[in-house]
Parts: C-alpha cells; structure tokens; sequence
C-alpha cells in the first residue's frame, strides 16, 4: 500500500506539471526543447501482451505536438524491481508518444538517491540507462517566502528532502507562508507533509508557532488548529469509552477473542460505544455484545425465556 509521503510527493507533480521538467532542467542540467505546455499523463504503460505495468506519474511536455516525456517515479527506499521496470517504462512511453523521454526519480532520502543513481546496464552495447535523480542535494534549500509563494510544490518538496536538517523548520516555516491563497484540501496536505517530515523538536515547536503567532494572520491554520483540537477530544472520549468497555468485559470474566477486541478498538462511534458498554452489563458472551437487536438488560432480570430462582424464606 502507497504511504502518505509517495503519495503526497506525486500529488505534488500532480498538481504542478511544470516542476518536474524544472527539475530536469535547473537542479539536474537537462537540455529540454522548447515547450509551452505540461500536462499529466496516463501513466499505463501496457506491452503488447497481457501485462500491465504503470508508472507513478508521466509528464508530457508539448509545443502544439508532444516534444518531450517524463517519467516521474517517487522512490523511498530500495526496490530491485524497479531496475527492471524502469527502462520499459521509458521505451514503452516513447513507442506512444513518439517523442523523447526522460526518467525522473524523486528521492527524499540520500542512501536512496544514490541507490537510484546507479546505471542500468541492459546488455546490448551502449545501450545503459542512467536515471536522473532528484535527491536532497539536487532539491534546493527553500527559506525564502517570495520564491515559496511562486512555487509551493517546490517549497514542500525542499521540506520533504530537508526537514530532517537544521534548515527544516525555517524551510517548513516558508511553507505556511506559501500555502496562503491555495485550496483548503492542497493547505491540509502540503502542512500535513512539512509537519510530518521534521524532527520531532521542529515539529512541535512549529505547530506552537502556528497556536500563536499564525493563527490571527491565517483564518484557515486557526480552523485547521480548531479542527484538529476537536477531534483530539472526540478521539479521547472514544478511548475512554473502549478501555471501559474492555474494563468491564475482563471484571466479568468474559474472553474477549483478538478480532473482538480490534472490532471494540477499531470503533470510532460513540453512540456504538455506549451501547456496548450498556450491553457489557448483562452480556453472557462477547458475541451477545455485537448481535443486532440485543438490548441490554436490567441488571439482576434474567434473560428471556429462563426463570427467575425462587428465594428462600428464612424459617
């Protein structure tokens, strides 16, 4: 399953075609043709035969025709499988489009970067593939707002391949600065990935500069910040209900199987918690707990359909 950090990272080139030939050509030295357009592309790159294989994302640049193509992999850790995909991912894509291309791999991580960097030796003579790599030292250092504004792709990215530095927090700090004016959903995001790529110092003292010092200057942070506060309450009043609910299940000495337990702690509804928790009273079985219909009973009323013991006069 993709993390959030791929994820993330093309959703970045997603939303800005444009930064991946930008890379090519200022961080890595490409000589691209002239174009006017960048577009996404359907990243299906389907042989012939029946097998599928696809790409994270293609770019394609064009000047009333396509010019040139990008393949765009994100790459945060080792995988020897890509070795083999990567050069029929290029060929594939130039059969389609009959136009050059390129292969990208953006990778955060330096031991990964140069992991990628190494040559592709395919066999026939000549015939090498050398990727061309955006790591941390090709990904330049962004603190300065104006160029962060122009470019917020760009600025999240140097966060992502940074943060971990000195640099991190002031270049997650020009982030804040460049999110202003772009989409709720793009704002979350792009935060979630700064935040989410510092040190845990960084971070925290980050998220108390965005309590103070930002909330009045940006009305969606203190909505955002409002949002998060609320739903760290509801999420602590949940985790109440479900130690309670396991507190009372274990006193009553009723085995709580492990899928039971996942379903108890996996649940995040509170009205579902307290019915539970009411049912937990009486329940005789853990599965009793979780049947529809069952209604939790009066304490000391026995079940349907059993009678109650007769007490015992004292003579």
């Amino acid at each position: 399953m993709a993390s959030m950090q791929h994820e993330g990272l093309l959703l970045l080139f997603r939303n800005r075609p444009t930064l991946a030939p930008e890379l090519l050509r200022d961080a890595l030295g490409l000589e691209l043709p002239s174009w006017s357009e960048a577009r996404v592309e359907s990243a299906e790159l389907t042989e012939v035969v029946p097998t599928e294989y696809r790409a994270d994302l293609v770019v394609l640049l064009l000047e009333g025709q396509p010019v040139f193509a990008i393949v765009v992999e994100v790459q945060l850790s080792r995988d020897e499988d890509k070795r083999k995909t990567w050069p029929l991912y290029l060929t594939s894509l130039r059969s389609r489009v009959n136009c050059p291309t390129a292969l990208l791999v953006v990778a955060p991580d330096e031991a990964v970067a140069r992991w990628c960097a190494q040559p592709i030796e395919l066999g026939h003579p000549g015939f090498v593939l050398q990727p061309l790599v955006a790591g941390p030292a090709a990904i330049p250092v962004l603190t300065d707002e104006q160029a962060a504004r122009r470019d917020p792709e760009l600025a999240v990215l140097s966060v992502m391949a940074h943060g971990q530095a000195e640099v991190g927090q002031a270049i997650a700090q020009t982030v804040l600065a460049a999110v202003q004016g772009l989409e709720a959903e793009r704002v979350r995001l792009y935060v979630d990935l700064a935040l989410s790529s510092l040190r845990e110092a960084a971070r925290r003292a980050l998220e108390a500069l965005m309590k103070t010092n930002y909330e009045p200057q940006f009305p969606l942070f203190r909505e955002w910040l409002a949002q998060g506060r609320a739903e760290g309450l509801q999420e602590g009043r949940h985790e109440g209900e479900r130690v309670a609910l396991l507190e009372v299940l274990d006193a009553r000495g009723l085995e709580v199987d492990d899928a039971s337990r996942q379903r108890i702690l996996a649940c995040g509804e509170q009205e579902q918690l307290k019915l539970w928790l009411r049912r937990a009273a009486t329940a005789r079985s853990v599965r009793e707990l979780f049947e529809e219909g069952t209604a939790a009973r009066p304490a000391g009323k026995p079940p349907r359909g059993t009678k109650a013991p007769k007490s015992r006069s004292k003579r």
